[in-house]
């Protein structure tokens, strides 16, 4: 069976409904089978996005990107420095 991957959007939606239904008196297995997901899921989603708003959920999506984008590129000039010192010694 192939994952399927939710926005975070998705998640906040899920989590208020859980958050609605868990405030019902369900049971925090009962809610995740009703959600179509799995209790660890659960957590680990109220864990990252719990209490946040939309908003606070697309901005950390969009700083997250930027921060793989700014790591790739430190990645990159730390190898062209390095490839640099190395030429330079060899001409020396």
């Amino acid at each position: 069976m192939a994952k399927q991957h939710y926005k975070p959007e998705q998640i906040i939606s899920k989590l208020q409904e859980a958050e609605v239904e868990l405030g019902r008196g369900m049971a925090v297995p009962l809610v995740c089978k009703q959600l179509g997901i799995t209790d660890s899921t659960y957590y680990r989603w109220r864990q990252e996005y719990g209490g946040m708003r939309l908003d606070q959920a697309r901005q950390l999506k969009h700083l997250e990107q930027e921060n793989t984008r700014l790591k790739k590129l430190v990645a990159d000039l730390t190898l062209d420095n390095a490839i640099l010192k190395e030429a330079n010694q060899g001409n020396a």
